[in-house]
């Protein structure tokens, strides 16, 4: 096995920086099940001020961030729209449903992971007043579209939902996973980008490098719903100033250098689109993800990531057929050349040889 590997499968491989380590000693601790933790509350008021929101909700996870969020604002037995294609109808067990009691419809969107809105529209029962549908009461987008390939959703793509959300008399949230990357760029101010937004959760534990823990932000009141519903859900958390210093960090320091992971899989695109028998389009990578797939090649993909985890890079396939390699702070630009050259050298030596 290699000495050292180039994890490209998501940036949740991140590992805190000797700066989180370090705040994370010295983090001033109380009880916040008591709302005495001084560290989480320092947090969640950085994290809402960022966003534009009144208050926050420090999450252990962006599974129990999204499910929380959704329950604080749909009373059971109503319904949730979601994109096919997004972590919360994807990937999240169907919390909503067995847990929080509300009808998960899956709304189709497009090549870039927007709700079409002939979808969004097909979701609605056609008489709202009939007791036999369950109607929605929230509508979810996620922002930036992991199964679309990391794809940055603008401000005013995000409104055409809003608007939709508050014609049929619908909360709108929004799944910000990797929100800065999409910040970053767009060239915006993450405010800007969710001000229309009931309600955001954000991951620390992505490309900020945090260890754990997302954040929910929204109005007061909500919010307040919020950390009720991480209680019973069992996310109630003693001394979690310990992963609020290491977020205080992530978000002091880890925003603005997203953009060096966005060159560098800018980078791999475009050093994989000269590879014959890989197909991927530089252009639409914008953030961090990037999205490709063998063709004409009598190689499978899941061949392909054996071959190359034996050569320590590691890769991952996601959703419709394709690859997914994910950069961030623990892949630099020698890593990048090492992943194209591998990937170059297997999918060459498994080509079918001309006659």
């Amino acid at each position: 096995m290699p000495s050292s590997i180039v994890e490209l499968r998501s940036d949740t491989f991140t590992t805190p920086t000797t700066a989180m380590l370090a705040a994370m000693v010295g983090a001033p601790l109380g009880d916040d099940v008591y709302g005495e933790d001084p560290t989480v509350a320092r947090l969640e008021e950085r994290s809402a001020d960022l966003l534009g929101k009144e208050a926050g909700c420090l999450m252990p996870s962006g599974t129990m961030a999204n499910l929380a969020a959704i329950m604080a604002h749909a009373p059971r037995g109503t319904g949730v729209l979601a994109a096919r294609d997004s972590d919360i109808y994807a990937y999240e067990a169907h919390g909503v449903s067995v847990l929080g009691g509300l009808a998960l419809h899956p709304v189709e969107t497009d090549e870039h992971g927007r709700p079409r809105p002939d979808s969004l529209l097909a979701a609605l029962p056609e008489d709202a007043d009939d007791p036999q549908f369950a109607v929605p009461a929230v509508v979810c987008v996620e922002n930036t579209a992991n199964r679309a390939g990391g794809v940055a959703l603008t401000a005013a793509e995000l409104a055409t939902v809003a608007d939709f959300a508050t014609a049929h008399g619908m909360r709108f949230h929004l799944d910000g996973a990797r929100i800065f990357n999409a910040a970053v760029a767009l060239g915006v101010d993450p405010a800007e980008l969710v001000r229309r937004a009931d309600s955001v959760q954000f991951c620390l534990s992505k490309g900020l490098s945090a260890p754990i823990g997302s954040v929910v932000v929204g109005s007061a009141d909500f919010v307040a719903a919020v950390r009720r519903l991480r209680k019973m859900l069992g996310g109630g958390m003693r001394q979690a100033g310990v992963l609020a210093a290491a977020g205080l960090v992530a978000l002091d320091t880890g925003i603005d250098r997203l953009s060096e992971d966005h060159a560098n899989a800018r980078a791999l695109a475009e050093g994989l689109a000269g590879v014959p028998g890989v197909e991927v389009d530089p252009v639409r990578v914008r953030t961090n993800m990037v999205r490709f797939r063998l063709i004409g090649s009598p190689l499978t993909h899941a061949a392909l990531i054996e071959l190359a985890a034996r050569e320590g890079v590691r890769l991952a396939e996601l959703g419709r057929g394709t690859l997914r390699a994910v950069t961030h702070r623990g892949v630099d630009a020698a890593d990048v050349s090492r992943a194209v050259s591998t990937i170059a050298a297997i999918v060459r030596e498994h080509s079918p040889v001309a006659v």
